[in-house]
């Protein structure tokens, strides 16, 4: 596997990197979480269609918009857990006494829409996995 980091400034820079990986044999997508790629959420899932990519995202308002598959930390649990140390703080504790926290809970989010438009098939194991499967 190889794996090229792509800048994404602007729409340009993210068509031509997304048409680059497109003209490569069994290539994809991994799209980690960034201000940028929230921000062209929508132009990237289009650009990944456009090309038949595989795309795997982190969070599932990508697959929700279109997108084949997310697997990343739940939003809520995050806030659940960011609450639970503003109570600390307000109680008395020194934020630099509390413990660094790593998200608890992740979600798999799988779109069958989008496998079956690439031409994918989904492992019924992975089916089984998924916290949410659109149909």
């Amino acid at each position: 596997m190889e794996v090229n980091p792509v800048n994404m400034r602007d729409a340009g820079e993210i068509e031509r990197a997304v048409a680059a990986f497109a003209r490569s044999s069994n290539g994809g997508l991994i799209v980690p979480a960034s201000g940028s790629a929230q921000r062209h959420r929508d132009l990237i899932i289009t650009l990944a269609a456009r090309h038949k990519l595989p795309a795997v995202y982190w969070e599932g308002l990508f697959v929700a918009a279109g997108g084949l598959i997310s697997y990343g930390p739940n939003e809520v649990e995050q806030y659940r857990q960011a609450a639970g140390y503003v109570d600390r703080i307000l109680k008395g504790e020194k934020p630099a006494d509390l413990p660094v926290q790593a998200p608890t809970k992740y979600e798999l989010v799988i779109n069958l829409k989008t496998a079956k438009a690439l031409g994918l098939t989904v492992p019924d194991s992975l089916l089984a996995r998924a916290d949410e499967v659109i149909e």
